[in-house]
């Protein structure tokens, strides 16, 4: 059986105590997940997911959640992840996935397209905390229609580096690439 998601996320270190581990941190991470696929965009959205489809989470599952974690206990679980562990389950994930894998094997059976782009994020300027906007440059596979990594990068500017790093992070040397125009200039 392959690996799945939630299976990753049971990798991630759980920062909270002992006593302090009402729920699961492998499930909420999946539910949390599934909820912004949904279309959650606040920590109340997430808990009203999970209040809202909690048995039929159970059972897929094979869970026993008694009831959803409110939406402070959801923030304070999210809120303590390393964020370098979450990646590694997600990027660790995104390798099983579909048929034009980047490794050895299938590099001699299909070739694997990569699009690379750099975007600011909408709404994560923070003028209070002097705070830039941040921006993140994303890998995508064409041919499996998945995002192989995010990178957060200080500024635009910096992206030529960053498509470098990125490139060579994920073992993308001699595969088919596109990045927007920028890279292109010297």
């Amino acid at each position: 059986m392959s690996p799945t998601l939630l299976s990753f996320f049971a990798e991630v270190p759980d920062p909270r105590r002992g006593q302090g581990k009402m729920y699961p941190l492998a499930p909420i991470l999946l539910f949390t997940v599934l909820a912004m696929l949904s279309g959650a965009v606040s920590y109340r959205q997430v808990h009203a997911f999970i209040k809202t489809h909690l048995d039929r989470l159970n059972v897929v599952f094979d869970l026993s959640l008694r009831r959803a974690p409110a939406y402070s206990s959801v923030r304070f679980i999210l809120r303590g992840l390393d964020g370098a562990a979450l990646e590694v389950a997600f990027r660790r994930h995104a390798a099983t996935l579909g048929t034009g894998r980047i490794d050895a094997d299938d590099a001699a059976t299909k070739p694997v397209c990569v699009a690379i782009d750099g975007k600011t994020l909408r709404g994560s300027f923070d003028a209070f905390n002097d705070r830039k906007a941040a921006h993140l440059m994303s890998a995508f596979a064409h041919d499996d229609q998945i995002i192989l990594a995010h990178l957060a990068i200080d500024e635009k500017s910096n992206e030529i580096p960053a498509v470098q790093d990125l490139m060579t992070t994920l073992g993308l040397s001699g595969k088919l690439f596109t990045v927007d125009a920028m890279h292109a200039c010297k």
